[in-house]
């Protein structure tokens, strides 16, 4: 299971605008980056809500694991557990959301790091 492509964010314009003025909440295994969306930097137009969804994406570096295999293994749980988290809820609205994985995410329990997951959305003001 993936991200439903209404919660997914795509483009590097996204990406540039999300380091550039994104605030940043850590973790021991996780870096989060959120920021008010901004649709105009998006190659697509879509509507009036989808534009105010919720959007993220999760990037993981090869310092976690040399393995793509494993990386991904990572990054469908994490979107599992995003989608399930954030689908029902009407705080996260018209944000953009980055997931950044530390290296030290590697040695963790897969349940810890899904938990320091909801501690940083919590943190940040995504989900209540």
């Amino acid at each position: 299971m993936v991200l439903p492509k209404s919660m997914r964010l795509k483009g590097h314009r996204c990406f540039d605008y999300l380091y550039k003025k994104g605030l940043r909440y850590h973790a021991a295994s996780i870096l989060l980056r959120v920021v008010k969306s901004q649709p105009s930097l998006q190659k697509y137009h879509f509507s009036k809500s989808q534009e105010k969804a919720f959007k993220c994406a999760v990037a993981i570096s090869s310092k976690v694991s040399k393995k793509a295999v494993i990386r991904n293994q990572i990054r469908r749980k994490l979107h599992i557990h995003l989608t399930k988290r954030l689908s029902k809820t009407q705080y996260n609205m018209g944000y953009w959301a980055l997931f950044s994985l530390k290296p030290q995410s590697a040695t963790l329990n897969p349940s810890q790091v899904l938990k320091e997951c909801d501690q940083l959305l919590i943190q940040a003001g995504l989900l209540k």
